[in-house]
């Protein structure tokens, strides 16, 4: 039952006729008293489909939020290369490092806070959300009220701001969507998903919000079901693939890494550059070529004992030894092991560039560089 609203609300009828067309939805003005955090309170500024002239072509403004965590500070540089750079405002609860600072818009902005987002918004008339603030599979594991609280009620709160500002949205989901009962190799789009992680409930609930809203009101909301995501950019986040990270640093550092997970545990992977690649194509994407609002992504999937191989191609005295973590173990065995992203590739021309020897050398370079820049030893 909807909240109680000032005026009255549109028909069924009329709710029902939104054109969910190539970015051309009707505009409805209403607002809802806030109470249920998944009501819409208004769908307006929308494209008007009584004018015949084309709106003018104009830079989005981006807003994204927990931009300090591994892929938001990568998304910021490529936005503001393409669209300039105070059109794109990084945001996060924590200090930003002065290099972050320096390089373009930062705000304070707590997902939890409905009201500073919604000011943060409307002030600096932001027309993409990127929502990247979530606590990942081992970290939520650990607090899962605090992840429940984070992932969901954060999510809920950028859903509506999206729908009464009319924003383009996109929220990534993981391979941790996908639970043991999927299909593993590959897992297809649309499959059965009953994840066993409080990280992954989350982002199966963000799947199915957006898009009912997509249905329901005509909000453009895209998703991608990201694999594990490798950079040398930003330390390893709590997540169940960071052992794909943590190696390289470590066969760096003292040439010994102790693996979390069994050496023959298969996961999907994939560079960040092609992530953060993926995300923009698709966020660019005319709204009329998706066939769907959720993709998986692929590149390549490996498992430990591959990547240690490919690694010693480079670093021959690279030791790894395998203490499987319980709890990292059983999500990962709850997992895909390859992903089928062939509508991703039909739909809107998606291709990665990076297989695992292209990652491999691109990451010892980028962390051999870094520790010699800082005045670390190089194993």
């Amino acid at each position: 039952m909807l909240p109680a609203v000032r005026n009255c609300l549109p028909s069924a009828a009329f709710l029902s006729s939104l054109c969910h067309g190539c970015g051309n939805r009707g505009g409805l003005f209403y607002l809802p008293v806030r109470g249920m955090s998944w009501s819409p309170r208004q769908i307006n500024q929308c494209n008007n489909e009584d004018s015949s002239d084309p709106p003018p072509e104009e830079s989005p403004r981006v807003l994204i939020t927990g931009g300090l965590g591994q892929l938001g500070v990568g998304l910021a540089q490529l936005l503001r290369e393409q669209y300039g750079k105070e059109n794109v405002i990084l945001s996060d609860i924590k200090k930003p490092p002065l290099d972050v600072y320096r390089s373009g818009p930062f705000v304070y902005a707590d997902v939890l806070d409905y009201k500073n987002l919604r000011e943060l918004v409307v002030n600096n008339r932001i027309t993409w959300l990127v929502h990247y603030s979530a606590l990942l599979s081992a970290v939520g594991e650990a607090n899962v009220t605090l992840a429940r609280t984070i992932n969901i009620t954060g999510l809920h709160n950028v859903l509506d701001l999206a729908l009464e500002n009319c924003l383009r949205l996109f929220v990534p989901s993981t391979i941790g969507a996908f639970g043991p009962s999927s299909p593993r190799d590959p897992a297809p789009d649309l499959c059965v998903q009953r994840p066993r992680t409080i990280y992954g409930v989350s982002k199966v609930h963000g799947e199915l919000m957006g898009e009912y809203l997509y249905h329901k009101y005509g909000l453009d909301f895209r998703c991608l079901r990201y694999p594990g995501v490798i950079s040398a950019n930003t330390k390893p986040g709590g997540g169940t693939t960071d052992y794909a990270v943590q190696i390289f640093h470590d066969a760096l550092s003292t040439g010994h890494y102790e693996c979390y997970l069994r050496p023959d545990t298969r996961l999907p992977m994939m560079h960040i550059a092609d992530c953060h690649r993926a995300t923009v194509e698709f966020m660019q994407a005319p709204e009329c070529q998706l066939s769907l609002r959720t993709y998986n992504i692929a590149a390549m999937s490996f498992t430990p004992e591959e990547l240690a191989e490919e690694i010693r191609k480079h670093l021959p005295h690279l030791k790894v030894t395998y203490n499987p973590d319980s709890v990292r173990q059983t999500i990962a065995d709850s997992w895909p092991v390859r992903f089928d992203d062939s509508n991703a590739r039909r739909d809107w021309g998606w291709r990665p560039a990076y297989g695992l020897s292209e990652l491999v050398t691109d990451m010892i370079c980028s962390i051999r560089d870094k520790r010699t820049n800082a005045g670390l030893s190089v194993s």
